[in-house]
């Protein structure tokens, strides 16, 4: 197996990618905007990526956070609402914030198991700092790392009663960040011991099956090289001193804070410890190549992957009643 989740270029599989895919067997698949069109086309869609494999429970994954972060939209889906609605909760009621929170990630898991989705990119543990880089901003669910934990674990819990797996993110912590990822490499020249706050929420959840790596640089564990990329950061800081055992992910390879061309950086993310390379763009020349350079999926990623999708507990739920239970709480803050 090829430790890598991959992208694909349109709302049904070409010719080309159903024979690469045979042949190169990636971890898993991501899915966006150019991959959602309708129920019915999606669901086909991921059954066919089933079929390829002939595995049931296949990573099929998603970036559905709720807010700016959707890629199933209205008018076919529902929006939902963006992390900081439920931090906000939380200054009101915490204990609410909670089950509104759960309540609002089970009726999100319900839009994608229906659909075949079996992993979501959420829930984001980055605690919000003053002054940094919008690029976390309203998706972040809090400023403080207890209710960044505490929401965090309600996201995990509401996805895992819809049959869906959620994600940790951005290990070791993107709140600092005074730029974007997707666009340059942001530098956090916090301390050590201030970085400890950042840590606070994902050592709180390091049972997750999922967690993302950040694309950053942070001075103070690696001088020289962002946590994706970093053998030390990853070794000391995620599985140490976190404490995370799960399924670790590179966040998206594509991203201009790294250099080097895509394959040449998937090869330093698995060589640094990284699990699984995620490749978003479904381009077939780098897909080709992260195929031919690194190597088979190792024993320990791939009993951690198996982990991981057999984690979602799955229950029976009333979409109406979760969805007036989540309102009905969020307007607690109105009233406050």
């Amino acid at each position: 197996m090829t430790p890598a989740i991959f992208g694909l270029s349109g709302t049904a599989l070409t010719a080309d990618e159903r024979a690469f895919f045979r042949e190169a067997d990636p971890a898993g698949y991501i899915l966006f905007g150019r991959n959602v069109e309708s129920r019915d086309q999606l669901r086909a869609l991921t059954d066919d990526l089933r079929t390829i494999h002939g595995r049931e429970r296949l990573l099929v994954s998603i970036d559905q956070e709720g807010g700016r972060v959707a890629r199933m939209k209205p008018p076919v889906w529902p929006a939902y609402p963006c992390g900081w609605a439920f931090a906000d909760l939380w200054q009101v009621a915490p204990a609410s914030a909670i089950e509104a929170a759960r309540a609002n990630a089970q009726l999100l898991g319900q839009d994608l198991a229906e659909v075949g989705i079996t992993v979501d990119y959420a829930p984001l543990l980055d605690v919000r700092q003053p002054g940094a880089h919008d690029v976390i901003g309203d998706r972040a669910l809090g400023a403080e790392p207890l209710a960044v934990a505490a929401l965090g674990r309600a996201v995990l819990d509401g996805l895992a009663r819809a049959g869906v797996t959620g994600c940790i993110k951005h290990m070791p912590g993107h709140g600092r960040a005074m730029a974007d990822s997707h666009k340059e490499l942001p530098i956090v020249t916090a301390s050590a011991e201030e970085l400890e706050t950042d840590l606070a929420p994902f050592a709180r959840l390091n049972d997750a099956p999922i967690g993302m790596s950040a694309h950053v640089l942070y001075p103070a564990w690696d001088a020289d090289r962002p946590a994706t990329l970093s053998s030390r950061i990853i070794a000391d800081i995620i599985r140490k001193r976190i404490g995370f055992s799960g399924l670790l992910l590179t966040d998206d390879i594509d991203m201009q804070a790294l250099q080097g061309t895509i394959p040449e950086r998937s090869e330093r993310a698995i060589a640094a410890g990284c699990d699984v390379v995620l490749n978003c763009w479904g381009r077939m020349e780098d897909m080709q190549g992260i195929a031919d350079r690194l190597p088979a999926m190792t024993a320990e990623a791939s009993a951690r992957l198996d982990a991981a999708l057999a984690y979602p507990k799955g229950q029976e739920a009333d979409r109406a009643q979760l969805l007036a239970t989540r309102d009905g709480l969020l307007a607690q803050v109105q009233a406050a």
